[in-house]
């Protein structure tokens, strides 16, 4: 599968990240979790894909559990899976969510920037889940960019919405490893456009992608209680809540 992106050079030997150093948008690791509801406090994994994207090589990891729980109408309307078919297919999902955070933590040490739309969400998951799981190297998250650098334009901004406006493919929506893809593609993209997420250290990077994520859910409070609405649920944390 063809991200358009540049193949390393002949010799390029990745090494574990560092905050000293500029990230390489030629190493990607795309992740997305589908699971039972939207709020991440709540939610279990229904499914889960880690996608390592070197040029046109990529290498896909996923995984079905069995969350343990009825799974909503709603949720499966979104995902497709149904509780009958996580219980007969899916792995435990202790294991699910521990061979992912261990996936995660094996492309940082690669030196891997690692993609997560509305990291937020599926982060805090992990957290909730694995309260070991800790940030330990770049994220890019091409929701929180996309606001940043284009803060006034007006529609939705989910997944589907950006790809269309990016011109970015995204095929088969809501099945976890074609919206990472998808995602990956974004970042690319933000990596190569937006002067302030290049030439920094993965730390800076994610410092900056908390600081834009912070100012807009600050903006979004302040307009729900003008307009006599609860801000309580906003969170302004990334790439994790806090629990």
């Amino acid at each position: 599968m063809n991200l358009s992106t540049p193949t390393p050079a002949p010799g390029h030997t990745p090494g574990p990240p560092s905050g000293a150093v500029g990230v390489d948008r030629g190493r990607l690791f795309a992740f997305d979790l589908e699971t039972t509801g939207p709020d991440p406090r709540t939610a279990h994994v229904v499914t889960s894909a880690l996608i390592a994207i070197d040029g046109s090589h990529v290498v896909t990891r996923d995984w079905l559990a069995d969350p343990g729980v009825e799974i909503p109408e709603g949720a499966t309307a979104v995902h497709g899976i149904t509780t009958a078919h996580a219980r007969e297919h899916g792995r435990p999902h202790e294991q699910v969510v521990a061979e992912t955070v261990e996936g995660i933590r094996a492309g940082w040490r690669e030196g891997r920037i690692l993609v997560v739309f509305n990291a937020a969400f599926d982060l805090t998951i992990l957290r909730r889940w694995d309260p070991s799981f800790e940030v330990l190297g770049p994220v890019v998250d091409p929701f929180v960019v996309d606001r940043a650098v284009d803060p006034y334009r007006k529609g939705k901004r989910t997944l589907e919405a950006l790809c269309t406006h990016h011109g970015v493919r995204l095929e088969g929506a809501h099945e976890a490893a074609a919206d990472a893809i998808a995602a990956a593609r974004l970042a690319w993209r933000f990596l190569g456009e937006v002067p302030e997420l290049g030439g920094t250290g993965w730390r800076e990077l994610n410092a900056r992608q908390a600081r834009w994520h912070a100012d807009r859910q600050r903006d979004f409070a302040a307009y729900l209680e003008r307009t006599g609405k609860d801000s309580s649920g906003v969170n302004t944390e990334w790439p994790m809540a806090v629990l």
